[in-house]
């Protein structure tokens, strides 16, 4: 299956994206947005607020090792996340539904830019101050009923999205 080692994963060149949970409340979601991160090379995850950290088992069950092999650092708040990511010329996206989001079908990016995308609490959604200082928004369309998906599925949906403008 030609599987990286962790130590050859470390040393890989990585997407340029970093993933920045914000308040997510759910160590299941957490370990499979680590497992993501892990399947397209993320460059790192931001850890936010009362967003758990590794180690710990109910992270590892979803996440399979993927937090081992993805780097990751811990914020008191993803404002703070935010302010460092731009200090790093880091451009941020909010994946928050709001006027004048952009349609991730319609997400324009370029080579040689690092991105970060913000997804926020299963409940609240990203902070409003969080939205305020992101460079743009992206969202999902939806058609149903509901207007919100799981925070780990989509992560998945738009970390793949990236992955296919930045690297194919």
């Amino acid at each position: 299956m030609h599987r990286l080692t962790v130590e050859e994963f470390k040393a890989s060149e990585k997407l340029p994206l970093t993933v920045v949970l914000d308040d997510v409340r759910s160590l299941y979601n957490v370990g499979s947005v680590f497992r993501t991160c892990d399947a397209f090379r993320v460059e790192r995850v931001c850890l936010c607020g009362i967003t758990a950290c590794p180690p710990h088992p109910e992270i590892h069950k979803t996440a399979l090792g993927g937090e081992d092999a993805v780097e990751w650092q811990y914020f008191a708040s993803a404002d703070e996340a935010v302010e460092a990511l731009h200090r790093e010329g880091v451009f941020v996206y909010s994946i928050e539904q709001v006027e004048g989001s952009t349609k991730l079908q319609d997400m324009q990016t370029e080579s040689g830019i690092r991105y970060a995308v913000v997804f926020g609490n299963e409940v609240k959604g990203v902070h409003q101050s969080v939205v305020d200082a992101s460079d743009g928004c992206l969202e999902i369309p939806q058609f149903g009923t509901k207007h919100s998906l799981n925070v780990a599925n989509t992560a998945s949906i738009v970390i793949w999205e990236f992955a296919r403008h930045l690297l194919f």
